[in-house]
């Protein structure tokens, strides 16, 4: 493909952490090399957590990656800034490649050293020489990304309103978004960085899983509770994840953790303001019945309308407040706080989603059995060759592929059964939700 017969063999690096060193580079021979970073975190080969100084190396390795990073940047005359990648096994490192710009995790570096990187890159540019020796480094830095996509569902992105984005005080945020925005299909899913810096290594990652777990994120569904699980993970915060730790981990990652009191919440605020003739009962000794949706569940609660105001209709639960945006309750003597907020059917409370179902659902609004939607709002770029209404499919079957946010996502038959419908089109844009195709089992699928 090329014009040249040569080929390289690369080994195969079995556990390794990718660890890079950020580089800045003058026209005047100056050189720096401002630490090392760790992204070994990543999904679709993409980083999601990374953090500086990169833990556990040895004195000699640290040296030694620093020494080829200058060596690289300098046989090539670089200028600017750039980061040299490596895999590191053990205390071997192989070279990955060298990306010749700044890169996403820049700002762990700049917490690291007290440096604006993006600055200092345009010094360079302008011809003004660096300092014979960078800072000094101080402390730890870690920074996590923020992404619109369900980790649950194959790490598929979502779209649609961000109602709310909202981070405590006390870490750095980089982001383009704010609330009210839409997230479209047509660019990466990345919503936010979020960075903390401490004294050591422990104190950044209980700084950013806190930070992470009071953010609100009102619209479509993100990693943030994974991104929380995983800087708590002990093989995390013990220094010895590798670029394998979602393969490994996904799954207890985001295994659903429903907080059984949240509906109940969800429920006491919608109920707010309105009378208890709002609540009329026939029968008065009947409670309200609310139902919601959470982490594909559906979940049934109840509570009473009383002359003291609102009362839960369940044993060791007291009503202690309850607003339109704070429910306060008292659980076997210990007292919760709920922060809710709503948008239409849509319910946060503690910054997890739930969905209100109407009390008389609409028939016409049922999926006939084997109905395949669209995981996401995005763009059917192909169907698979020769499927056709009336063929035969085995269950795990690729049917068709859609396009959103620069990755292509894969449809499969849920059930081996005879396909009985097929509205999917290549070139047509489909919302989430849309009807793709729907596929009949057999008599003993079923």
């Amino acid at each position: 493909a090329f014009g040249d017969g040569e080929v390289f063999a690369e080994p195969y690096v079995e556990g390794g952490r990718h660890v890079e060193v950020q580089v800045l580079a003058d026209t005047h021979g100056t050189v720096w090399t401002l630490g090392t970073r760790d992204c070994s975190l990543q999904r679709r080969h993409q980083k999601v957590v990374e953090e500086a100084p990169a833990p556990g190396l040895s004195g000699e390795l640290e040296q030694e990656l620093r020494e080829l990073a200058v060596r690289a940047a300098r046989a090539v005359d670089y200028t600017g800034a750039g980061t040299v990648e490596f895999l590191v096994a053990g205390d071997r490192a192989h070279f990955l490649e060298m990306n010749t710009r700044l890169q996403v995790e820049h700002p762990v570096t700049e917490a690291v050293f007290g440096v604006d990187l993006v600055a200092l890159q345009i010094r360079v540019a302008e011809g003004h020489a660096l300092d014979a020796d960078p800072p000094r480094a101080r402390g730890h830095a870690i920074e996590a990304r923020l992404y619109a996509e369900d980790p649950a569902r194959d790490w598929a992105p979502q779209a649609g309103t961000l109602h709310r984005l909202a981070v405590p005080d006390g870490v750095r945020l980089d982001t383009g978004y704010a609330d009210g925005d839409t997230i479209g299909v047509h660019y990466d899913p990345m919503l936010a960085k979020v960075v903390a810096h401490a004294p050591t290594r422990a104190e950044a990652l209980r700084k950013l899983a806190g930070a992470l777990e009071r953010t609100a994120v009102h619209g479509p569904v993100t990693n943030r509770d994974l991104l929380v699980r995983s800087l708590r993970h002990r093989e995390f915060t013990g220094g010895r994840a590798d670029t394998g730790f979602y393969d490994r981990h996904l799954a207890e990652l985001t295994r659903p953790a429903p907080d059984p009191h949240a509906p109940l919440a969800a429920a006491l605020a919608d109920a707010h303001g309105r009378s208890r003739f709002g609540g009329w009962r026939n029968v008065p000794s009947q409670p309200q019945v609310k139902r919601y949706l959470w982490a594909g569940e559906e979940h049934e609660v109840r509570y009473r309308h009383t002359r003291a105001g609102l009362a839960a209709d369940a044993d060791g639960v007291r009503v202690v407040h309850a607003d339109a945006c704070r429910v306060v309750l008292e659980v076997d003597g210990v007292r919760r706080k709920f922060d809710v907020a709503r948008y239409g059917d849509q319910v946060y409370v503690n910054g997890s989603a739930l969905t209100a179902l109407p009390r008389f659902p609409d028939p016409a609004a049922q999926r006939a059995p084997g109905s395949l939607l669209a995981p996401m709002p995005g763009t059917v770029v192909r169907v698979a060759d020769g499927l056709a209404v009336g063929a035969a499919v085995r269950a795990g079957e690729p049917l068709l592929w859609l396009e959103a946010m620069k990755m292509e996502h894969k449809i499969s038959a849920p059930v081996t059964g005879t396909l009985s419908a097929l509205h999917a089109v290549p070139g047509r844009q489909v919302e989430v939700g849309a009807l793709l195709a729907v596929v009949e089992a057999h008599r003993e699928d079923q």
